[in-house]
């Protein structure tokens, strides 16, 4: 059904007469005859009376006038939904509980103007995809991992450098110290059930693992955050790494240990990536608010794979 003939009917109806909805929609008495026409065609009714005092309707007209309004109201809403700067920015973050998820939620707090739509992808391959198809308008993700450079059509700037800390059981062996560096954790089983072959997140820990010669085991279903804690809390042979900006809440008598990490100290690398032609108002916005709030990047006694793009 062509909405244009519709759009016509309505305001036809509106105005009680055909030269009058002709002025309203700028088009000539004669086109909207023959709009309303096409369209009593495609109905196989007759919608309107013609009388020397204008139009008026029939049973049918009356009876087919509220569906018309809704046709033009759901066409408004799904011309509205992809319209740039009508709808929400779409925005991919890795989990609700991440540092990145912290980032947007900063973003909302400084523009709360400003409607976000944020979601879930899993991996980069899945969030560059959806960039390019329109489906979000920005990712963060850690890039690029060898082999997988991000196509010519995606930018990225590095927003985020976020240090891992150690988590441990009131019983492990490093549950007291204040700190712990890297070569501390040398035969120390490491349990990580939530890295997935083939992510960002796997290359990262596969190269600090190659590094520092550490031990990470991904054995093991990953029923979640609350099961790794509560796994860490009661094993004292486990601990696991979390990222410092991570928000997570466990129960007072599981006696949880954050430590840092230092000589060096590994950073996770949040990076935000974007499509080159998007133009959606609020996207500008968001990467000023980051550059704004941005720390440092690359500082002495840090450490990130040799993969990982620079600011």
């Amino acid at each position: 059904m062509d909405l244009d003939t519709v759009r016509t009917f309505v305001a036809a109806a509106d105005a009680g007469r055909f030269q009058e909805a002709a002025a309203e929609l700028a088009i000539t008495q004669q086109a909207v005859s023959k709009r309303i026409a096409a369209l009593e065609r495609d109905l196989g009714v007759r919608l309107f009376t013609r009388t020397p005092r204008g139009a008026g309707f029939t049973i049918d007209g009356q009876a087919f006038l509220p569906h018309a309004r809704d046709l033009l109201r759901v066409a408004e809403r799904a011309v509205a939904s992809v319209r740039t700067g009508s709808r929400p920015l779409r925005v991919d973050v890795l989990t609700s509980r991440s540092a990145q998820s912290g980032l947007m939620r900063g973003f909302h707090r400084a523009h709360p103007d400003i409607e976000l739509d944020v979601m879930m992808l899993f991996d980069v391959e899945t969030a560059v995809a959806a960039l390019r198809s329109g489906a979000i308008d920005a990712s963060f993700r850690a890039v690029a991992v060898p082999g997988r450079p991000l196509p010519d059509d995606i930018e990225s700037v590095r927003v985020l450098d976020e240090p891992l800390q150690l988590l441990t059981g009131p019983a492990h062996a490093l549950a007291g110290a204040r700190a712990v560096t890297v070569a501390q954790l040398t035969g120390h089983r490491i349990w990580m059930p939530g890295i997935v072959p083939g992510t960002e997140w796997a290359a990262y820990y596969e190269d600090l693992v190659a590094a520092f010669g550490l031990t990470i085991e991904a054995t093991g279903p990953n029923f979640g955050s609350d099961a790794l804690l509560d796994t860490i809390a009661d094993t004292p042979a486990l601990a696991t790494f979390m990222g410092g900006q991570t928000r997570l809440v466990w129960p007072a008598g599981h006696g949880l240990r954050r430590i840092p990490v230092t000589d060096p100290t590994p950073v996770y690398p949040h990076s935000l990536l974007w499509h080159r032609d998007n133009p959606h108002p609020a996207l500008a916005i968001l990467r000023a608010h980051l550059a704004a709030t941005a720390t440092g990047h690359d500082d002495a006694g840090t450490w990130t794979p040799d993969w990982v793009v620079p600011r």
